[in-house]
């Protein structure tokens, strides 16, 4: 049985949902999205379904529909999927952002082309509880991608990356700090492997950047 791990992290709500919106809408953060976007375009077939899980404020989720797909948000957070919803109005974008639990997903099995969670899965309570139900509602032949903190960034990689975010002097160094925390709750290489043996994808491929870790697993 899957061990819950003890230490929650509280939703984001309220204003300091709207302050991270805030942070991760800058023209240098879009243009990432933009980039991440137009990778996973790339492996997929035209129309294809997609959930985000933990999409917050829905930006990367908005440049997919851009290329033409089609497009779920799951959120924990109520303010998030607002905030998702009128950024998607205001891109004239319709994606289906809801409110829910990763680990009891309101979808059917198999609903899904892609599964894609950024920058969230460290916070999940029940990681392979996740992960399963990942896999529950992705079809034969599908995969899905965890981009998320790296256990082992070091100070420098987490400066470097903060520095990219071009959010200023003061906000870059409530990020710098928040992502220290943060990373505190991050996996590892080794453990996120460890969790999808555990889980009903049976493995995973894991590759390092910067801060990041990229973790691919097929149904």
């Amino acid at each position: 049985m899957e061990t819950t791990r003890k230490h929650k992290v509280p939703e984001m709500e309220g204003r300091q949902a709207r302050w991270y919106a805030k942070n991760r809408g800058t023209e240098a953060q879009l243009k990432q999205y933009r980039r991440q976007a137009a990778e996973v375009a790339a492996g997929l077939p035209a129309g294809a379904e997609i959930l985000e899980v933990a999409p917050g404020p829905g930006f990367f989720a908005i440049e997919l529909a851009k290329l033409g797909f089609r497009v779920t948000g799951l959120d924990i957070s109520h303010t998030m999927v607002e905030i998702a919803l009128e950024e998607a109005a205001r891109a004239g974008k319709a994606v289906d952002f809801r409110q829910g639990d990763v680990t009891k997903t309101p979808f059917a099995d198999e609903s899904f082309d892609f599964v894609v969670c950024q920058a969230a899965f460290k916070n999940f309570r029940q990681p392979v509880t996740a992960l399963n139900e990942m896999h529950r509602v992705l079809r034969p032949g599908g995969f899905a991608v965890i981009h998320d903190l790296n256990h082992q960034a070091t100070g420098a990689d987490i400066q470097r990356e903060v520095d990219s975010m071009d959010v200023g002097l003061i906000n870059g160094f409530t990020v710098r700090q928040t992502l220290g925390w943060l990373r505190r709750r991050a996996f590892t290489p080794a453990q996120f492997e460890e969790l999808a043996a555990e889980s009903a994808f049976g493995g995973c491929s894991v590759t390092q950047a910067g801060i990041g870790l990229e973790v691919r697993l097929t149904h």
